[in-house]
């Protein structure tokens, strides 16, 4: 069910679990970063980029260096959400993302309601270090081809 829209671009879904919830019965805030989380972590898969392998060699990792995120809508139990990323910006040692998290709505003008916006900016760094080094240069290369 995931699939990618434009090149730049990536979606995957989402299923909300009670273990998601808070006493609420509401997604609990901090949720929705591992829901993103997820989605950067995917795209790099579907990229032919799986994290463990990046660790191992060339030695590196990406981290998160800032997020800003609009609550706009609450997510609930059983929902099924669509959870989106655009590649907005890179730079030879980060990546600028544009996430959203979405849930169809039929009666909304575009089919869905946006709960979460937000910009998440990583950095990649030398795992060992953990010191921010440069992608490396065939990554960066395929990477920029996606904007």
């Amino acid at each position: 069910m995931k699939h990618a829209q434009k090149p730049n671009a990536f979606t995957i879904p989402v299923r909300i679990y009670y273990e998601d919830t808070d006493a609420g019965g509401v997604v609990y805030y901090a949720n929705y970063l591992k829901f993103l989380e997820r989605c950067r972590t995917e795209w790099l898969r579907e990229i032919g980029h799986e994290q463990a392998n990046l660790l191992r060699d060339p030695g590196i990792a990406f981290v998160v260096r800032s997020v800003a995120l609009e609550y706009l809508k609450p997510a609930r139990l059983d929902d099924l959400l669509s959870v989106s990323l655009e590649v907005e910006k890179i730079t030879r040692s980060q990546i600028f993302f544009r996430q959203h998290i979405r849930r169809a709505n039929a009666a909304a003008k575009d089919g869905w309601d946006e709960l979460i916006s937000g910009k998440i900016q990583i950095v990649c760094v030398n795992a060992a270090q953990m010191k921010v080094t440069s992608i490396p240069a065939p990554m960066r290369t395929q990477l920029e081809a996606l904007q």
